[in-house]
């Protein structure tokens, strides 16, 4: 059996979830079938049953295009090139709505099962206008097309499965499965490791609240800035925080930022996107990892500190709350979204609850040592990616199986 796994981010460039679960995934199933990856930008090899292909949009896009709807006429042309010479693939799989659309003609031009993962939803993403512009319109209708084409969604999460007929509730359950994300056991794991703490400016003598991800309103950084404001003066913040969707809110971070350190002035602001041995030396050493996320269909950020033995304070909401189980490996902070924006609708008693929930952990330093221990047992004993690619290639098998009765 040979898949065309089909995805914008792949190693070295990769920025969020979506991408790392691209690269973890692609290599577990590769241990039992032949993939064959598509992705974009310059890469290329071949190492054993793994081969990657990467491409580059049209060029007459890149360079002429309004850069607000760019990104969406970008993928388009990419999904264009990447299945025109497509050969000797039994079943496609594409990652995001960016690469939605080659799985969608795939199946049209070469009669290949698709299968679609959703690691989130254009319909319930409305601040992504800020970021697309018109290109937003383009996005969903991409998803759209695919997602009601293809012949298996895997949701990585419940929450992300009832998030999909929600959304879309014309679609046939059946249709839908439900395969977590993973992670690596063996890479993710607890250090006493230290040199990127000093290297960043964290002060090691003192107990940190720690947060990981791109600036972006899905993440919800800012309301954890907000939230800074009613922990105790003398509390100690990382802020690796990178990428920003857009200037507007590059700007908006920068500002709370300023505003926070007034009172607040240990607050380290990473403004980049750490390696990832930086990374686990972040989770490692923390009191607390926050994710405040407004919309998580799973979350994979969680399991990361999980692994490596962080006590997590995280939003109420999607994927989340399959992941982080309240009182044991953390806690849960009650969320309530706008159902247009996805916003919390109180911004200010959801900046309060994150807070309160940080400082209960951070004054209590044995209870964060049992949830960093249920955590990783947790993440040991349901989310590794072997059970995720064997969950996989049985959904390849059963589709290929149909295919051959049709």
């Amino acid at each position: 059996m040979r898949v065309g796994l089909f995805t914008r981010e792949y190693p070295p460039l990769v920025y969020g979830g979506a991408g790392v679960h691209a690269d973890y995934l692609s290599r577990e199933l590769a241990k039992s079938i032949e993939v064959e990856v598509h992705c974009w930008g310059p890469q290329r090899s071949d190492a054993g049953n793994l081969h990657v292909r990467g491409s580059e949009p049209w060029p007459e896009i890149s360079n002429e295009t309004e850069a607000k709807f760019k990104g969406a006429l970008e993928a388009f042309s990419l999904n264009l090139t990447q299945i025109k010479a497509l050969t000797g693939v039994d079943i496609v799989h594409t990652h995001t709505w960016y690469v939605a659309m080659a799985g969608f003609l795939a199946k049209k031009l070469y009669g290949t099962p698709f299968v679609m993962t959703t690691h989130s939803l254009e319909p319930l993403r409305a601040w992504k206008a800020e970021q697309l512009g018109s290109g937003y319109a383009m996005s969903s209708w991409m998803e759209s097309t695919a997602i009601h084409d293809a012949d298996a969604i895997v949701a990585v999460s419940q929450g992300a499965r009832d998030d999909i007929l929600r959304a879309y509730p014309d679609i046939d359950p059946d249709r839908i499965r439900v395969i977590y994300n993973g992670i690596d056991l063996d890479e993710y794991q607890k250090t006493s490791e230290t040199s990127a703490l000093v290297d960043y400016g964290v002060d090691r003598g003192v107990p940190y609240v720690l947060f990981v991800g791109r600036i972006t309103r899905q993440k919800g950084v800012t309301h954890l800035v907000d939230a800074i404001n009613y922990l105790p003066p003398e509390t100690q913040v990382v802020l690796c925080a990178g990428a920003p969707d857009t200037p507007q809110i590059a700007a908006e971070m920068r500002a709370k930022v300023d505003e926070a350190r007034k009172r607040h002035p240990r607050i380290v602001w990473i403004e980049k996107m750490v390696t990832k041995q930086e990374a686990i030396q972040l989770y490692s050493n923390c009191r607390v990892f926050c994710c405040p996320s407004v919309y998580e269909p799973f979350g994979i950020i969680n399991l990361e500190a999980m692994a490596c033995r962080a006590p997590v304070v995280a939003s109420s909401t999607g994927g989340i709350k399959e992941v982080v189980v309240e009182g044991e490996t953390g806690y849960l902070v009650p969320f309530t979204g706008d159902p247009v924006t996805g916003f919390p609708t109180d911004p200010g008693e959801f900046a309060r609850d994150l807070a309160s929930h940080i400082d209960v952990l951070l004054q209590d330093p044995e209870k964060c040592r049992r949830f960093g221990d249920a955590g990783r047992h947790r993440v040991e004993e349901i989310f590794s990616w072997k059970a995720i690619a064997q969950q996989t290639i049985a959904l390849y098998k059963e589709l290929l199986a149909e295919q051959q009765e049709e």
